[in-house]
């Protein structure tokens, strides 16, 4: 039974600590152009960002800046009362287009070196 109530304090302790482990949004905003500059995360047309190459913290940069996305996303398509996918889909047309050189892009199924 000792086992028991040590495995649960020890399963409550890491599920309590799991939002301090993640990035937070002020982080991700910081690094996000270099991890773009390194190859690491691209622009979809989806309006997103996605891993290129699954180094560093490329993930986490992801998760938080499109947590942020989906939220203004969702706010603007409330506003517009027009769907999230329109937005999401203009934002994305958007955000391709302004990806400098040498930076990538989903195009397709494929990642594409602007």
């Amino acid at each position: 039974m000792k086992l028991f109530s040590r495995f649960g304090a020890l399963l409550l302790t890491l599920c309590l600590s799991l939002p301090v482990l993640a990035m937070s949004l002020d982080d991700a905003k910081r690094q996000l152009d270099t991890a773009k500059q390194q190859g690491l995360v691209g622009e979809t047309p989806a309006g997103y960002l996605a891993v290129v190459k699954a180094e560093g913290n490329a993930r986490e940069i992801v998760e938080a800046i499109n947590q942020a996305r989906r939220q203004e996303y969702g706010r603007i398509a409330e506003k517009h009362n027009i769907p999230v996918a329109e937005v999401e889909a203009v934002a994305g047309k958007k955000a391709v287009e302004k990806t400098p050189a040498g930076q990538f892009v989903r195009v397709g199924d494929r990642w594409v070196r602007k």
